[in-house]
């Protein structure tokens, strides 16, 4: 999964646990030591999935990213 951030910005991101459009990504979080990408954030509008985040916002662990395609982000969460 060697991408660049700002690669990330157009792709939509899909829960393959539920098979649920969660958006596209918003933002990227990264460690600035060693600009390793830690998380994703998506534009919430899902309660349950507020646990994440104190905003509206779904923070996605870098380890819960299953595959990066050209288009779509799967993820489990």
């Amino acid at each position: 999964m060697a991408n660049k951030g700002l690669d990330f910005r157009h792709k939509e991101v899909i829960n393959i646990t539920n098979a649920k459009r969660l958006g596209y990504v918003q933002d990227v979080n990264a460690e600035l030591s060693s600009g390793t990408i830690t998380s994703i954030v998506v534009p919430g509008n899902n309660k349950f999935l507020n646990i994440f985040s104190g905003d509206n916002d779904i923070v996605i662990p870098w380890s819960n990213i299953k595959c990066i395609g050209e288009d779509v982000i799967l993820v489990e969460i």
